[in-house]
């Protein structure tokens, strides 16, 4: 058993012929070292765990690189979960996690109550919320203001005098969601207008390119097939499921006289066939500032709180003239 440790992890140290005999041993076997049990033996964990909503969207897969790229500089390694905004599916990664042993976790949170995850805090492991505030000023967070960017997406569409919009949202359960129709709210009633004649907020059972796709097929059905001046979508994936459903109804003519507002930026949203406008989000840079914190929170005496500012990324979705199909306000 010691010429086995030796090869495995003092090599030098084993003449050639055992270490030969050994190497070939375990390759007959398969064996593979058993990770946790080295880092608790050496007294050093290098894992950390990280729970987003929905790893299939693009904007958690752009924040989960960042958390990563910020991990590697200290060689520690990630384990990725989505909890699919179930939180019975949350806490059973919490736990696997926790029983696993990670250096820390970074968690997108189902709800706005945070009891169970101080909960995991005072047992020793540090928690991050992530795309979330705290609801407690010991629980450090890195977020994004959607108020702020749902405002700048309903007052971009009213410059261009839209004043009929189809906000089509996920469930105000979801704290993202909520914010963006608080920001669509301000907008409007900056502008000296009434919400509830303004917005007709549309409630998704999906966030991605069949819901908003179904959804406003269901609106251009209630709407005797008549189709919207305006949408502003929750996500980017929804804004792609509403160009395929307006170019479905009424060709590329109709989606050319609609304006389409997404939310996030993801890297596709610029190469579509009609460029997205959008509300862009840093997600990298969340990631990266997540881990980051995680990483350097017990140099702290107080738990440190991020909040990045969204920024309105012009494409043709709302402006036609291909010379500010890229410009910012």
């Amino acid at each position: 058993m010691g010429s086995v440790s030796n090869v495995l992890n003092r090599p030098d140290t084993v003449l050639p012929e055992t270490r030969e005999r050994v190497e070939e041993a375990i390759r007959s076997l398969s064996f593979v070292r058993n990770g946790p049990a080295r880092q608790l033996r050496r007294g050093t964990i290098t894992t950390v765990g990280a729970i987003v909503l929905d790893i299939r969207n693009p904007f958690f897969t752009d924040v989960a690189r960042g958390i990563e790229d910020r991990l590697a500089l200290d060689d520690h390694t990630l384990m990725l979960a989505s909890s699919d905004d179930d939180p019975e599916r949350e806490s059973k990664y919490l736990r696997m996690f926790e029983e696993h042993g990670v250096l820390g976790l970074l968690v997108v949170p189902t709800s706005s109550a945070h009891e169970h995850l101080v909960e995991i805090q005072e047992r020793g492991v540090p928690v991050v919320l992530l795309d979330a505030p705290s609801s407690t000023t010991d629980m450090p967070s890195v977020s994004v203001d959607d108020v702020a960017g749902g405002t700048l997406a309903m007052a971009h569409l009213l410059s261009l005098g839209h004043h009929s919009v189809v906000f089509l949202n996920g469930p105000h359960t979801i704290r993202q969601c909520q914010a963006r129709r608080t920001g669509v709210d301000r907008a409007v009633e900056a502008a000296g207008l009434a919400p509830d004649r303004v917005v007709d907020e549309v409630t998704l059972t999906t966030m991605d390119a069949s819901g908003g796709d179904a959804a406003l097929a269901a609106w251009i059905a209630r709407h005797g097939g008549r189709a919207p001046d305006a949408v502003f979508c929750v996500n980017d994936l929804v804004a792609i499921g509403v160009q395929r459903r307006l170019r479905r109804h009424g060709g590329s003519e109709l989606l050319a006289r609609t304006a389409i507002v997404g939310y996030d930026d993801i890297d596709v949203a610029a190469e579509l066939a009609q460029p997205l406008t959008s509300v862009r989000q840093p997600t990298h840079e969340m990631g990266y500032a997540a881990a980051n914190v995680l990483l350097h929170g017990a140099e702290r005496s107080d738990a440190e709180h991020i909040v990045f500012q969204p920024e309105l990324v012009v494409r043709a979705s709302t402006v036609q003239d291909p010379a500010a199909s890229s410009t910012r306000p």
